[in-house]
């Protein structure tokens, strides 16, 4: 089992001038202790379950970019985009960039999205939703098309496009894999199955059932179920001392054995980064060997 970096929070005590050199020392520091992924949230206001909205906020692909300079070999995705944020041609420009120049790391993680107060607050669009799930639907099938040979016009209900030239293409070939985040099993699930190589589930006593409606629908999709890495969000929480080392090991055992491949969460202590080393040499080997 592999184990994700999720950074939600930016309000650190050395205040924002500090917070480029401190950030660069997180994402070395996890990346040498065999983080696989490293993930910020794509949000502009702080979330209302880390804290007030004023805290302090970064803007998530600015963020991985920054990430891309001062990392080797960990995959970068936010956790996870609002599809939207971002007209689809800006997007799928943005993800290649990131691919590029990270030698092949990106990763796209996306859905629905859910946070009405800040695109309200900054003038985002936030249509219903079914019409964000009508556009998350599009969007995957417009970055789909962008990287691959075909730059044709596009034209579904919400977007309309002439050519979708993408020059150059991404490193990852065929494209950089698609993780869609959310449990809707109507919906979201269906769209894992369709057209997403991951999944984001949270850690809630529904995991295994969420897992069987993901593999219906991919009985249904004609998709291989194991094709898909199944991640979960699961803070990262070893204690001050290290005193709840057991504890998360014995949780990633359970999610592994339910048929979880990677959690992704955040490490409570960072920007400290004596967690990270700890995470590195006490839990990442054990996980691994699952």
């Amino acid at each position: 089992m592999k184990l994700g970096l999720q950074i939600p929070n930016f309000t650190w005590p050395n205040g924002p001038a500090a917070l480029g050199n401190e950030l660069a020392a997180v994402a070395r520091t996890a990346d040498q202790a065999g983080f696989e992924y490293i993930a910020p949230m794509d949000h502009f206001f702080q979330i209302r379950n880390v804290g007030p909205a004023e805290n302090d906020m970064l803007e998530a692909y600015t963020t991985l970019g920054f990430l891309a300079a001062h990392t080797e070999r960990a995959k970068l995705l936010t956790l996870i985009t609002g599809v939207h944020y971002r007209q689809p041609g800006l997007l799928a420009k943005t993800m290649t960039t990131l691919d590029v120049l990270s030698g092949g790391r990106a990763m796209i993680g996306i859905g629905a999205g859910w946070n009405e107060e800040e695109s309200r607050g900054l003038g985002f669009p936030f249509p219903p939703t079914a019409e964000r799930f009508e556009i998350l639907e599009e969007t995957l099938l417009y970055l789909l098309q962008t990287w691959s040979d075909d730059e044709g016009p596009f034209s579904s209900k919400h977007i309309h496009a002439e050519r979708l030239l993408s020059s150059p293409q991404p490193l990852t070939r065929p494209h950089p894999p698609i993780m869609i985040g959310g449990g809707g099993e109507k919906k979201t699930l269906r769209f894992v199955a369709k057209y997403a190589q991951a999944c984001n589930l949270f850690n809630t006593p529904d995991l295994k059932h969420k897992l069987d409606v993901l593999k219906e629908h991919c009985e249904t999709e004609g998709r291989d179920y194991n094709e898909i890495t199944k991640t979960v969000y699961q803070v990262l929480d070893i204690g001050e001392n290290g005193e709840k080392t057991g504890e998360l090991i014995d949780e990633l055992g359970r999610l592994h054995e339910l048929g979880f491949d990677v959690a992704i969460g955040a490490v409570p202590s960072v920007p400290r980064l004596d967690a990270l080393e700890k995470i590195g040499a006490d839990v990442i080997p054990v996980a691994e060997a699952f």
